[in-house]
């Protein structure tokens, strides 16, 4: 038996542009529905209820809006902008679905289990593909792809898209060979040598190299002035 959708209340809405402020401090939330061959609406929902519903409800699932005294019609949250200081919702995007026509969305993949190679070799898990793209009904995309990286043994293992497990009524859009998690070996260390000991070894074969002072001066005489060619 199908679980019942949540609900989002809206109303049409028709402040547009700088005025929405005055509708964000009513506690309104300004949001845009729209669907392929419809035309798009303005509308406003009660910010705290929203809230509430995105605590509750994952990326890709469906939500039945209803607008004034229409029949609610099944959307997904397509879209939120988010203020950068406060991290409050400023704007939301509701896409209208056809329940008989499939969408390609993409699904966030979750991690379970442990890796030996992390816990007992002290290695980096690194997820290189974080989400999928998968296509499927809307009463059908996945909220999210769950795999164990309890295969990870050594620094060679790798876990791949077309290792992961997917519904049945969902089709894979992502290439099947990409990498979806691997460890990274621990960091190499360099012993350094201490430059005080470098600096011994310097002076200890300049002193071996060391010409007598009168040596050194002919030796000047001869060919050309006295420290002229270390200058250049």
């Amino acid at each position: 038996m199908p679980t019942a959708r949540p609900t989002l209340v809206a109303e049409a809405r028709d402040v547009t542009g700088k005025a929405v402020k005055r509708l964000r401090s009513a506690g309104r939330l300004p949001a845009v529905v729209y669907g392929h061959g419809v035309e798009s609406s303005n509308l406003s929902i009660d910010t705290r209820e929203f809230d509430l519903l995105r605590r509750h409800v994952g990326v890709n699932a469906l939500v039945d809006l209803k607008v004034g005294s229409e029949k609610a019609n099944p959307v997904l949250i397509h879209d939120v902008h988010i203020h950068p200081v406060n991290r409050r919702p400023l704007h939301v995007d509701l896409f209208l679905v056809r329940m008989t026509e499939e969408l390609t969305v993409d699904v966030p993949l979750v991690t379970t289990g442990s890796s030996e190679a992390v816990s007992g070799l002290g290695g980096t898990l690194i997820h290189p593909t974080e989400t999928i793209r998968v296509r499927a009904l809307p009463d059908h995309l996945p909220q999210s792809i769950q795999y164990s990286i309890d295969s990870l043994v050594d620094f060679d293992s790798a876990i791949h898209v077309r290792e992961l497990a997917i519904p049945d009524d969902v089709t894979l859009v992502t290439e099947p060979d990409e990498v979806v998690a691997k460890v990274l070996p621990p960091r190499i260390e360099i012993e350094e040598v201490p430059v005080a000991a470098e600096e011994g070894e310097e002076g200890a074969e300049a002193a071996e190299g060391e010409v007598p002072a009168a040596e050194g001066e002919a030796q000047g005489v001869e060919g050309g002035p006295a420290g002229a060619s270390s200058e250049e």
